[in-house]
């Protein structure tokens, strides 16, 4: 469902993600909490996410750090590892990990839609960047060289002829929430931001529920208390009624054990 397809009025989230970013657990925490309000999932590229968030066709994205603050809000959720992605017969893939010097004679490809922000990236640089991280990919699996990625976009473009081994000592991805700077957020995406930070329903700080903890509620009344029987305790009093002497004829509930009869 477009947001163009709901009744007028409905209130709707719409959530922009980049590739190897997964929002569906946050998504069925929504659902939860929120099911009266629909929640949009827009797939963009790296390139088109910002774009999206300052023209206001996404609420809110996860986007991959640096966030340009001048205009936009954004928190870090996590960081990535990163991997090298090479052919199954790799002489790498005997590692448990490769570092950056390992690299330093491969041919490394570095797409133009990279996210890991390189200085320099290693080894030995290709005559043409590829213009996408899957074109890259294709290049891997035909022999012309390897390819350092966050581990998210090395599963999204799992082969069965490709491996990958973790990259140590090489820059890593970080994911963010941004939106559109503010004084304060929206109210929704308020509410985004304590499923993804993992509150409670209680601790959420989101205004739909600080509104709901200043509501006034109902006092429940209170049971009158049962008066207590002809010769016995209260039934609340916490302590047994006292047993009678042998000539008299109650006993506590609660009292020694009965006379036995002559």
């Amino acid at each position: 469902m477009s947001p163009s397809d709901l009744p007028s009025g409905t209130p709707a989230f719409r959530l922009a993600y980049v590739p190897g970013v997964t929002p569906s657990k946050w998504v069925g925490v929504w659902k939860e909490r929120l099911p009266d309000v629909p929640l949009t999932l827009l797939a963009v590229t790296p390139a088109e996410a910002f774009g999206a968030l300052r023209e206001g066709t996404a609420d809110a994205g996860l986007v991959r750090l640096p966030v340009d603050r001048d205009d936009l809000s954004a928190i870090p959720l996590y960081t990535e590892t990163t991997v090298v992605v090479i052919p199954k017969d790799h002489l790498f893939a005997a590692a448990e990990e490769v570092s950056a010097e390992d690299l330093a004679e491969e041919l490394v490809l570095h797409p133009l839609d990279d996210t890991l922000g390189w200085e320099r990236p290693p080894g030995r640089a290709a005559n043409e960047r590829p213009e996408t991280t899957a074109d890259a990919i294709e290049l891997v699996a035909a022999g012309v060289g390897v390819l350092a990625v966050p581990q998210s976009l090395a599963r999204l473009h799992h082969r069965k002829d490709l491996t990958y081994r973790t990259l140590t000592d090489v820059p890593q991805s970080r994911v963010a929430l941004s939106w559109q700077a503010a004084d304060e957020a929206p109210d929704l995406v308020e509410e985004f931001i304590g499923i993804v930070r993992g509150r409670t329903v209680n601790s959420t700080r989101g205004r739909r529920a600080e509104a709901q903890k200043g509501q006034k509620q109902p006092k429940k009344e209170q049971k009158p208390s049962r008066s207590a029987k002809p010769g016995g305790g209260s039934r609340t009093s916490g302590k047994p009624a006292a047993r009678k002497g042998a000539g008299g004829s109650g006993r506590g509930r609660t009292g020694g054990k009965p006379r036995k009869r002559s």
